[in-house]
């Protein structure tokens, strides 16, 4: 059940979108994960123009998702995702589909998470950035299953490399979110998973 296509949206949920893990989508989530973007992107300094970028991109993120995922029209009085909205706009805009066919904000947050990954700005998301991703998104406790998780998401191609590219990433994540097979190596994308609750 940890890699069931439920469970990986439930990840993405409660680990890359609900920041103040009050259990549902806000617009203020998505304002905190653009001031964390520029912070993670400046090595801890603050750029002011660097926020701009990030919060157009957020705030881009957030109407986007708002527009897809507000299937019973309620946005607009209460502001909130709710996790069952969120997962029915996943598999209606990402499942059985490519990184390129993706909504176009959604690209550009999966561009940003690898960049916030990869820490040393080489182009290539290394064991040592993969692993440092992992232990600081959830509790883990088993420095092993993180590199398991990691050697299992590589192709002949990203070991030759030395870890993941840009271009590798976004397809994993395309996978991650639009593949429901429990099978394909994508499941390993952001370390070993749990089962995750949302309330």
């Amino acid at each position: 059940m940890a890699y069931s296509w439920d469970n990986r949206v439930s990840f993405v949920i409660k680990y890359l979108y609900d920041v103040d893990n009050n259990g549902y989508l806000d617009e203020r989530d998505f304002a905190c994960l653009a001031l964390r973007a520029t912070i993670v992107d400046g090595k801890g300094e603050f750029s002011h123009s660097r926020l701009q970028e990030y919060q157009h991109i957020m705030m881009s993120l957030w109407e986007e998702i708002a527009e897809l995922a507000d299937f019973n029209k309620d946005l607009l009085q209460d502001g909130k995702i709710s996790v069952e909205e969120f997962k029915q706009a996943v598999q209606q805009c990402c499942v059985g589909r490519r990184y390129e066919e993706f909504p176009q904000s959604m690209k550009m947050f999966i561009d940003t998470n690898f960049k916030m990954v990869d820490m040393n700005d080489d182009g290539v998301i290394e064991a040592d950035e993969f692993r440092f991703n992992c232990i600081m998104r959830f509790a883990i406790d088993d420095v092993e299953a993180v590199d398991d998780a990691f050697d299992r998401l590589l192709s002949d191609d990203d070991r030759r490399r030395g870890g993941l590219t840009l271009s590798r990433y976004q397809e994993l994540y395309a996978q991650f979110l639009g593949n429901p097979d429990e099978n394909c190596c994508a499941i390993y994308l952001f370390g070993p998973l749990s089962e995750f609750s949302l309330e």
